[in-house]
């Protein structure tokens, strides 16, 4: 039955003015400011995100008073309801940033040190993270039958638990891979995240009654894909600080190594940290740029500025910088997914909502007057509905 429902006009406008002014805060923060390789003491950035985070808590207090809430905060009342949004959040929070910091990893370092140019990586690094969407596409359809026989508590917790396995594998694997184990890893938390993603989206549903699910799905997405843009920011800052503490020691000496002047090499390894993250990210070698103002290739050798701009020189530099700066991000990733694993164990066992009493006998009214009509025996019992089969929800 359709039930017609006014637009929350100021709940909409509190909750988009809060989230962008976040999540435009965290994007900010990723530009250095001042000494710092991150803007976080930038009042600017500190303004957006806490100005954001008080609008939204003042969204909150909003929805508890208009008739007809954007968000129906009553319904996190419901346990399976507020443990399957809390698991979908903090999975989302994981997993969100991670795709990001692969292709970083593999046009950046990985693929020029295997002989690809920097013009060729974007494309390469795609074709080598097909084993990520394999593993979705393999499993994501099945999971979501697999839940109505085996239940969704069980196989979003199993999901939750290879995911965080792999964030954990992840971080003992070498920058300098061999394949076949990166395609494992990556293919083992797709796999989980497939496991997870439909049993939990089933189990929200599932823990809501009829009229409310249309509300608690919009809720359930939005939840996740704020997480996700959340998960990029955070992602990007804990690499940039992992990065700031070891980059420009790194740098300079590896510059000079290289016959770079020290004058010179102190001002290119004092750069923002973020230069080099985003050189990666784009798949170039940044130190021609660098170096070009400071006059530096000019007293340099013909054999040496061909070296230091060269295709692997650059990579191997930030080597292991980059992989301090990446750990760091998978340990975050590694915790958020497994707080997501406890509120997904705890979710009740049984999620189906329970049909309201007289509802039940309305509905069989309506089926024993059209078996009438149909000349059907009316005593019949009506499964689920008498005293036929029960509507049984999985754990």
């Amino acid at each position: 039955m359709r039930i017609p429902a006014k637009i929350d006009w100021l709940g909409n406008a509190l909750f988009a003015a809060g989230l962008i002014a976040l999540l435009t805060g965290i994007v900010y923060s990723l530009l250095p400011y001042g000494g710092s390789p991150t803007g976080w003491g930038n009042p600017w950035v500190l303004t957006a995100v806490f100005g954001g985070i008080a609008v939204l808590v003042l969204f909150g207090w909003v929805e508890t008073k208009v008739a007809q809430p954007m968000f129906r905060l009553s319904l996190f009342r419901l346990r399976a309801f507020t443990l399957g949004n809390i698991a979908g959040l903090l999975g989302a929070l994981g997993r969100g940033g991670l795709q990001f910091m692969l292709i970083i990893w593999l046009q950046g370092i990985w693929l020029p040190q295997h002989g690809y140019s920097f013009s060729q990586t974007p494309l390469w690094a795609g074709i080598y993270l097909v084993p990520l969407t394999v593993g979705f596409l393999l499993v994501g359809p099945v999971s979501g039958a697999l839940s109505d026989r085996w239940g969704a508590r069980v196989l979003s917790t199993v999901g939750l638990l290879l995911s965080g396995a792999a964030f954990l594998l992840l971080e003992l694997l070498p920058i300098n891979f061999s394949y076949i184990w990166f395609a494992a890893l990556i293919f083992l938390f797709a796999v989980g995240m497939g496991m997870f993603f439909s049993p939990n989206q089933a189990a929200v549903m599932n823990s809501l009654p009829p009229e409310q699910r249309g509300v608690g799905a919009g809720m359930l997405n939005t939840f996740q894909n704020s997480a996700t843009v959340l998960s990029m920011g955070l992602f990007f800052t804990i690499v940039t600080l992992g990065l700031a503490a070891r980059l420009p020691a790194q740098l300079y000496k590896g510059l000079t190594a290289a016959g770079v002047a020290p004058g010179p090499a102190h001002l290119v390894a004092n750069e923002p940290p973020i230069g080099s993250l985003f050189s990666a990210f784009l798949g170039y070698n940044p130190i021609r740029e660098l170096l070009g103002p400071t006059g530096a290739l000019q007293h340099m050798s013909a054999r040496q500025v061909t070296y230091i701009t060269g295709r692997s020189f650059f990579p191997q530099l930030i080597e292991q910088p980059f992989a301090h700066g990446m750990h760091l991000a998978f340990t975050f990733a590694a915790i958020a997914t497994g707080i997501a694993v406890v509120a997904s164990a705890l979710r009740p066992r049984l999620y189906l909502h329970a049909t309201p009493q007289p509802l039940i006998e309305e509905l069989a009214e309506g089926a024993a007057e059209t078996a009438g009509l149909v000349g059907l025996d009316e005593e019949a019992d009506l499964p689920g509905l008498s005293g036929g089969t029960p509507v049984r929800g999985s754990g």
